[in-house]
């Protein structure tokens, strides 16, 4: 089955394998989904290759849950899964990770980026929907602070996904479930390692949210994804995470702690070689910071129509300017 699987990672843009029991394996190739009709696996040995992955803990987890997301590596191809039971058998879901960390200036980033990722403290939050390359740009980010800045960084992952080495930084990178029990334990724990930079792989609970905004309050960087599709949703969905009473001084946090907000989304090249990313950037400026703490978040998108100098721009600002240099030729709703 790993020769099976590695032979499917030599093809040209893929980012996912599907294997469930019996059936036809299917891949996602530069965004779509292709089914290989003489590529099947039994049960028995999909069962076979997972206790083969997992350690008798996780499988232990596996068998109690029917599920778990672990990453692994079959030759020098590094993989995240989703290994789970389903109608048909044991079924494993597979994210292709690239071979190396993707240079921060190859990634295609607004030029503000650069700038507000090596500020002393704040929050920076990297959204949009699954498979958008939210992992690959934060692993961008992280790999720049590591090759340009002397700081110690803490990662809390949920696989680790990229794995950094120490350059002029230092790099402790933590894995839920195998290193630590929780988000929150971790990025509780991190804040007494004299930590410079947090990356924190998921917003996912008020404990996890409370201590990053407290950790980006009290002069760290912190980053984190959302599984959002703009600004105004992402800041929305973390207030909205908290009980009514709570959510004025929710607010004043994210105004005070939120520096940049960047939504991403994969679109299919005009040249079929590949997908290029799409970024929205909302800069905390003065006026988005009135915004969140008056509870006028659906104002946001105005601000940023006209927020250009401070380095901001809207999906579809960056959508359009990608049609018109002839890179794509639609965009994917």
């Amino acid at each position: 089955m790993e020769k099976t699987i590695a032979k499917l990672c030599d093809k040209e843009g893929i980012s996912d394998i599907h294997i469930h029991a019996g059936l036809p394996i299917a891949i996602r190739v530069h965004g779509s989904i292709e089914k290989i009709d003489n590529e099947i696996i039994e049960k028995d040995e999909i069962n076979k290759f997972i206790k083969s992955v997992l350690s008798t803990s996780q499988f232990k987890i596996y068998s109690d849950e029917k599920s778990f997301d672990c990453s692994f590596t079959i030759g020098k191809i590094r993989m995240r899964a989703n290994m789970f039971e389903s109608m048909n058998g044991p079924s494993l879901a597979l994210r292709v990770l690239e071979d190396s960390i993707r240079d921060f200036h190859e990634v295609g980033f607004p030029p503000v980026i650069e700038e507000l990722i090596t500020k002393r403290n704040g929050l920076i939050l990297v959204t949009g929907p699954t498979g958008s390359g939210k992992s690959t740009s934060l692993a961008a980010m992280i790999n720049y602070l590591n090759e340009n800045h002397p700081m110690n960084i803490i990662t809390i992952e949920d696989p680790i996904e990229y794995i950094h080495t120490n350059k002029q930084a230092i790099i402790s990178q933590r894995e839920v479930g195998a290193h630590t029990s929780s988000f929150a334990s971790a990025l509780r724990a991190a804040l007494r390692e004299d930590p410079d930079a947090i990356l924190v792989g998921e917003l996912r609970d008020i404990e996890t949210i409370t201590l990053a905004l407290t950790a980006a309050e009290t002069g760290h960087m912190v980053f984190a994804t959302l599984h959002t599709n703009g600004a105004p949703q992402t800041i929305n969905r973390i207030i909205d995470v908290f009980p009514g009473d709570q959510r004025g001084q929710v607010r004043q946090q994210l105004s005070t702690t939120l520096r940049v907000a960047v939504t991403q989304r994969l679109i299919k090249r005009m040249d079929g070689v590949g997908r290029i990313p799409a970024f929205e950037v909302m800069v905390c400026n003065s006026a988005v910071k009135n915004l969140i703490r008056e509870d006028k978040v659906f104002q946001i998108p105005s601000i940023m129509q006209t927020g250009a100098s401070d380095g901001m721009v809207r999906m579809e600002s960056t959508i359009e300017q990608l049609k018109a240099d002839g890179i794509i030729s639609y965009d994917e709703e």
